[in-house]
This record gives C-alpha cells, structure tokens and sequence, in this order.
C-alpha cells in the first residue's frame, strides 16, 4: 500500500540518516554451505593441488559475493541523497512516498516507468519513492529499498526543507 508522506510535517533540522542495505543473517550460512558443498563435490573426484583448490577459490569467492550483496549504502547527508555511487541534491525532490511490500511491488510492477532509478534489495520489503522536479533530467522517480522508509522518507524532506 502507498502511503504519501506530504501530510506530516518534517522537522525544521535536516537529521542526517544512513543505513547499509546488507544481507538478513541467515543468507551467510546458507551462502558459504552452498560454496563449501560445491567445494567437498569437486574435491570428491579430484587428487592433489586439484583437490585442496576449489576450498581456497570457493569459499573466498562466496564470502566476497555476499559482501558485494550487501554493500550498498542509502544516505542522506550534506544536502543529498545518496545511494551507493549515485547523488541526489534533495532541491531536485518534489515528495517522497514511503513503501512498504506491496507499495513497492505496485511501483515497480507491469506499470512501472523504464526510466525510473531502481535500487531494490528482494530481502527487505521497504522503499521509498522519491518523485523528482527536474526539467533537465528524464529520471521521472527513484525507487530505493530501505528498512526503515518513514525515517528516510522524513530525513531526506527534512533536507529538503532546510537546502
């Protein structure tokens, strides 16, 4: 369900907001049992440096996969919007909606905009919609998943407000 966050006023102070959008506990485990049984089936059929070497390659492998996973970082500092490598200054936001599972599922469904900034993690089931007022730029929205949407959608108004 969509829920519009213009109704509450934000706060007259920009409090800064960060958060990492990493991986939920149990993706770790499973992640480095998928790479260890990966690992033990072709050491089963292999004899010397071949046998020890799927672990060392494997298992490293998996770790820096799940690392890059959850690497991404969503921010809101010095007058922008930050998510990973991307900035957004918060003059360019026109209202900001926060998600939760369905709402996210609506705007990035069937009738979604192809020239929408997406950052979407599938296991967190929050975002927020940022609608942007930029003539210049064809990016109609950003879609960003967060754990927290009405704190970030308050944070990045609360910018806007004091930019």
């Amino acid at each position: 369900m969509r829920q519009s966050s213009s109704p509450a006023a934000p706060p007259a102070t920009a409090a800064p907001y960060a958060e990492r959008l990493g991986l939920p506990w149990w993706a770790w485990p499973l992640g480095l049992a998928a790479a260890a049984l990966l690992a033990v089936e072709l050491w089963m059929g292999a004899t010397g440096v071949r046998a020890w070497l799927p672990f060392v390659l494997l298992i490293p492998a998996a770790v820096a996969a799940l690392w890059w996973l959850g690497r991404i970082r969503v921010e809101v500092r010095d007058g922008e919007l930050r998510v990973d490598d991307a900035h957004l200054p918060v003059r360019y936001v026109a209202d900001v909606v926060p998600l939760d599972a369905a709402g996210r599922r609506e705007v990035l469904g069937v009738g979604s905009d192809p020239l929408a900034f997406v950052v979407q993690r599938p296991w967190i089931d929050g975002a927020v919609q940022v609608v942007l007022d930029d003539p210049e730029d064809p990016t109609p929205f950003w879609v960003v998943s967060t754990r927290h949407p009405v704190q970030l959608a308050a944070a990045v108004l609360a910018a806007r407000e004091a930019a």
